[in-house]
């Protein structure tokens, strides 16, 4: 019953920055942890970020210092700031909200980098 539609994914350039967002609907958006996984090319999917409803974040390492999660539970939707992108950071980005037995994911949003 969830749904969550990821949007902001461009080509850039190393060093720039984008902002990704994922609209939600369908479900009690301010009482689940929300993630962000990304799967590069011919990669798996991995983790990224996670942001609790306290709202506590974590971050995988590749990614602190540059990457910022943040929700806003008025409007339903969850944010990822990428600064100093890198070509290592090619991949289609995902959201995710997980409680219990919810497992809700997005249709994802691809983020390119190269010079």
């Amino acid at each position: 019953q969830g749904q969550l539609v990821e949007s902001g994914g461009a080509s850039v350039q190393p060093g720039e920055s984008l902002r990704l967002s994922c609209a939600t609907s369908g479900f009690r958006f301010g009482a689940f942890p929300m993630n962000w996984y990304r799967q590069p090319p011919g990669k798996g999917r991995e983790w990224v970020a996670s942001i609790a409803t306290s709202p506590t974040t974590t971050y995988t390492d590749s990614v602190k210092d540059r990457f910022y999660t943040w929700r806003d539970n008025a409007k339903k939707i969850l944010y990822l700031q990428m600064n100093n992108l890198r070509p290592e950071d090619t991949a289609v980005y995902y959201c995710n909200a997980r409680l219990d037995q919810y497992d809700y994911w997005g249709q994802g949003t691809q983020v390119t980098v190269s010079s």
